[in-house]
């Protein structure tokens, strides 16, 4: 992780949230043997609660990423440099699950370990959120309009939301 130095959450926190809008940042967890893999996320929350820097990541339940996260407690959250590249790279992740594929190995990318938390980071990130999990709440459907019901979850796969402390925030912007 040559070159990447601390950042403060608040200053990395808008270049997050445009990227969250397009193409999606890399959520990263590790498997119960120790192998890296993550997922594509366009929907988030980032900001400051219990007097901490907190990122709310939601995940399904049928995602590989699910059972990674709630088997480790923690997650990275990796904002790529753009590019044809890495968008190619954003989208297979977002296309092809960790239970069939090697994310990694199919774009190129190299895991590279955290300082904080279990969970690697992605070496290529131009930003990396480290995040340890402190709460989470499966999504009530009863608490959503019946259009996003709808639109968002028609096979009835709802997220999880993990609310987890961002304990490192560091790159290379």
């Amino acid at each position: 992780m040559a070159g990447k130095v601390d950042i403060p959450v608040a200053e990395a926190a808008s270049r997050t949230i445009e990227a969250l809008r397009d193409p999606g940042v890399l959520l990263v967890s590790l498997d119960k043997n120790g192998r890296p893999n993550g997922l594509t996320i366009g929907w988030a929350f980032i900001g400051p609660s219990w007097g901490k820097s907190i990122f709310v990541a939601m995940i399904r339940p049928s995602r590989h990423s699910y059972e990674m996260v709630e088997h480790t407690g923690d997650f990275t959250v990796n904002v790529l440099p753009s590019g044809p590249e890495m968008e190619r790279a954003i989208s297979l992740w977002g296309t092809v699950s960790g239970r069939d594929h090697d994310k990694f190995a199919e774009t190129g990318l190299q895991a590279a370990p955290s300082r904080l938390v279990r969970s690697p980071v992605v070496e290529q990130a131009i930003l990396s959120y480290e995040c340890r999990v402190l709460a989470k709440i499966d999504l009530p459907p009863q608490a959503l309009p019946e259009s996003i019901n709808r639109s968002s979850y028609p096979k009835g796969d709802y997220h999880r939301l993990y609310f987890a402390e961002i304990v490192a925030c560091y790159g290379a912007l």
